[in-house]
């Protein structure tokens, strides 16, 4: 019988192969599937092992032709059956194996092995020897022909145009015979600008003024005003936060063990958020992160920017090999795609299957952070206890946690060995640290210290092809709903072409040119006629072009959790504008009516309201946000103390506006009510059935469950 368990492993096994995996596929097998099993299954169920004579139940888990083949039990894993197979069983402790033997793993690793096997149990892993001597030579200067990997330039206009980029969208949208929707108008305008800028809803008077503005230069002169206001870097600073996977705990704690959770971590978020609203260089930006205290010293006051790897994901048992190789990755696949829309992490056990990244490119960059420590740096000086006891230099150790924040310094420099398969023990030849080759123009070796300072100028060098366009694409998808290139971080052979290749060239090189300023990205982007189109286009191009990919009018887009939270408690008088940074927040507490970016995140237990509406998993970097809808989020809009307390508020400030009990009082607080939400007029169709709910019963009642409607109505959560 477990013969022919086996062989039906394998039958699924080969159909499930005979298709290549997707792309969501292998990232979700390396960032969730691949670290548990090297991590937990490896020292028994591998070719390491059974070499050894400890390989238990006969079960190979270290390649897909391992687990195909199943073991002594029979078939381990069935892709697209999760029920089948000894794997999860054993996982789930049901029945008399249980692995790992040292204690059950917790629920959300299940869930992801759950879904990958779901999935088809994409797994590029292979039991072909890596012989690194016999490897063919890279060519580079072919692999350099790939669009991605030649230096972006300045291109002439195709076209007369105010602003550079639209001269780029019209000839695209001529060429596909397209025609571009009429301009917004002004209301519609300065509500996505004061968004899209600010990520907070401009007040009726804000609306008013530039409405009734109408000097040639009111529409660029807001957008410098908002460029300048500190709501700008709160708006934007979630961005790369999302890209820095910043969290400040990890996924695995156990007990009231805190070793593990991030002292003042919120110092890198106010960072990032201040560096924005400077509008520090995007260059010098990077490099800080990297090794600011290598570039200004260990006294620098951008310090915290250190965290950008220093709150990256730090598991247990970090004296082990194979636990420390695990957060190196994560370092690897930070920079990676984060920085460079490559997926490096990839070539971690065999040359990248499709971009030219050999496996020793990947222990290069690994070999950077081997070389670095992270630690807990104190904020100020720390004195000796007066009385020496245990418990009182144990206090003294705890407050010293308190008052420190996580980053990084410099370690012993070390050269990795390849990891032949990704298994630490089968050491190949050791390789030097070093920058990617097909983004230099000669192999430079890291030879100062750790390799980060080295690494951070080689990685914002202009000749780069990559980081400028990364993050000119990654700010444009933020506006338009999608990039230019529709794989913000995959950039290689198996990343989405751009859709408008000599825009994304031009902007990146102007980009650079001035000097790397991201508020000058921004102006360039808003103030063209492409982001000023109607979210409403010509019939007929829509049909023509249904996804948008050549911009004939401007996305409709939801507000994220941040956003939207954030527009509430503005509209109800709220929201706390007073206090910038400081120690993070619980969103749903009532009391705490700061900006959402101020947010506690958790990688051990994400925020329910956060994880409500889609904010990403900090485990890893996130290159977009998935949008859904579902029936928590409704309940959640009905229900929930926050909203009701929403509601409260509205009313309150409606009465407080018009307190008269009269048919008119009534029409103008209807009127005020739509001014702050919706920035707009009621209809009058919008105002009688408003009339006709607010007669009869408790008047108080009616006015809350009218404020409450208002709130929940989907024109407060889109964007035109």
């Amino acid at each position: 019988m477990n013969r022919i368990l086996a062989l039906v492993a394998v039958l699924f096994a080969s159909h499930s192969f005979a298709a290549e995996p997707t792309r969501e596929q292998l990232d979700f097998f390396e960032s969730k599937i691949r670290p548990v099993l090297v991590e937990q299954c490896q020292s028994c169920h591998s070719e390491t092992a059974k070499a050894k004579n400890k390989l238990k139940g006969g079960l190979l888990l270290d390649s897909r032709e391992g687990w195909a083949a199943g073991g002594d039990a029979g078939a381990a894993i069935v892709p697209g059956k999760h029920d089948m197979g000894t794997l999860l069983k054993a996982m789930k402790y049901e029945g008399d194996v249980r692995m790992p033997p040292k204690g059950k793993l917790a629920e959300n690793i299940i869930k992801d092995f759950e879904k990958w096997i779901a999935d088809g149990a994409a797994d590029p892993r292979s039991t072909e020897k890596i012989a690194t001597a016999e490897k063919p030579k890279l060519d580079l200067a072919k692999a350099k022909e790939f669009w991605a990997f030649q230096p972006p330039k300045t291109h002439s206009p195709p076209m007369k145009a105010n602003n550079p980029i639209d001269a780029f969208i019209l000839a695209k949208l001529e060429e596909q015979k397209l025609t571009p929707a009429k301009a917004a108008e002004a209301r519609v305008l300065v509500r996505r600008l004061y968004f899209d800028l600010t990520g907070l809803p401009p007040t009726p008077e804000e609306a008013e003024a530039f409405i009734k503005d109408p000097s040639p230069q009111a529409y660029r002169k807001l957008a410098n005003e908002l460029l300048a206001s500190s709501a700008y870097g709160e708006r934007w600073a979630r961005l790369w936060l999302d890209v820095a996977r910043y969290a400040e705990d990890q996924a695995h704690i156990v007990g009231e063990d805190k070793s593990l959770t991030y002292p003042n971590a919120y110092l890198y978020r106010d960072w990032v958020i201040e560096a924005i609203n400077t509008d520090m260089g995007y260059d010098r930006f990077v490099q800080l992160q990297l090794a600011a205290d290598l570039i200004e010293g260990n006294e620098s006051k951008h310090l915290p920017a250190l965290g950008f790897i220093g709150l990256g994901p730090k598991y247990y048992d970090r004296g082990k090999l194979f636990v420390m190789a695990e957060e190196w990755e994560d370092r690897v696949d930070v920079v990676g795609r984060g920085l460079l829309g490559l997926t490096v992490a990839c070539a971690r056990c065999h040359d990248h299957k499709f971009d030219p990244i050999r496996t020793e490119d990947y222990y290069g960059l690994a070999g950077v952070f081997a070389s670095t420590q992270m630690y807990n740096k104190p904020m100020k000086e720390q004195t000796e206890p007066k009385e020496k006891t245990d418990k009182a230099t144990k206090a003294q150790k705890s407050k010293a946690v308190e008052e420190s924040m996580h980053i990084v310094k410099e370690g012993t420099a070390t050269e990795l060995n390849v990891f032949v398969r990704g298994d630490v023990n089968n050491k190949g030849p050791k390789t030097p640290r070093h920058f990617l080759p097909i983004l230099t123009d000669s192999l430079k070796t890291f030879s100062q210290g750790s390799g980060r300072k080295e690494l951070a100028e080689a990685i914002t060098d202009k000749r780069n092809p990559l980081t400028a366009r990364v993050i000119v694409n990654r700010i444009w998808a933020a506006y338009f709903g999608r990039g230019l290139v529709g794989t913000p971080s995959n950039f290689g052979q198996l990343g989405d072409r751009p859709t408008h290749p000599e825009l994304l060239d031009d902007l990146a090189a102007r980009f650079m040119e001035n000097g790397w300023s991201m508020k000058w990205l921004h102006r360039e982007i808003v103030t063209s006629a492409t982001y000023q189109q109607a979210s409403i286009g010509d019939a007929a191009s829509t049909a023509s072009d249904p996804d948008n990919k050549y911009l004939g009018r401007m996305p409709r887009r939801r507000l994220g959790a941040e956003g939207w939270r954030d527009a509430i408690l503005s509209v109800t008088g709220q929201l706390n504008r007073e206090k910038n940074g400081g120690p993070s927040l619980d969103p749903l507490d009532l009391k705490q009516t700061r900006r959402t970016v101020y947010s506690r995140i958790s990688r051990l237990e994400l925020n329910k309201f956060l994880a409500m509406y889609d904010f990403p998993d900090p485990n890893v970097t996130t290159e977009k946000r998935a949008e859904t809808t579902t029936p928590l989020q409704k309940l959640f809009v009905m229900n929930s103390p926050f909203m009701l307390a929403q509601a409260d508020a509205l009313e309150a400030k409606m009465r407080s506006e018009h307190s008269d009990n009269t048919t008119e009082a009534t029409q103008q607080r209807i009127e005020f009510a739509y001014s702050w939400l919706y920035n707009r007029k009621p209809t009058e169709r919008e105002v009688s059935l408003a009339e006709k709910f607010l007669q009869g019963g408790d008047e108080k009642a009616r006015w809350k469950q009218y404020a409450h409607v208002l709130l929940a109505a989907n024109e407060l959560q889109f964007v035109d």
